[in-house]
């Protein structure tokens, strides 16, 4: 049986197929953001994720440094 061929399937690729389609039709492509829009947000959330992994670096080498070994 081809899992394709599935009507919850192939509801979704129509659906996917119809906004796809309307987007691409979309003449006022000023509704969404730039190319450097995109760029800032995603340096911001980089930067978000960075400061978060090296709080918890911090956090794991202070409680692994308390640990005590014979």
């Amino acid at each position: 049986m081809n899992p394709l061929t599935d009507p919850a399937i192939v509801y979704l690729r129509a659906l996917l197929g119809h906004r796809l389609h309307q987007v691409r039709a979309d003449t006022d492509r000023s509704r969404g953001a730039s190319a450097i829009e995109w760029a800032i947000i995603t340096g911001i959330l980089a930067l978000i994720a960075i400061g978060i992994g090296v709080t918890i670096k911090n956090k794991v080498d202070e409680a692994a440094s308390n640990i005590k070994t014979k």
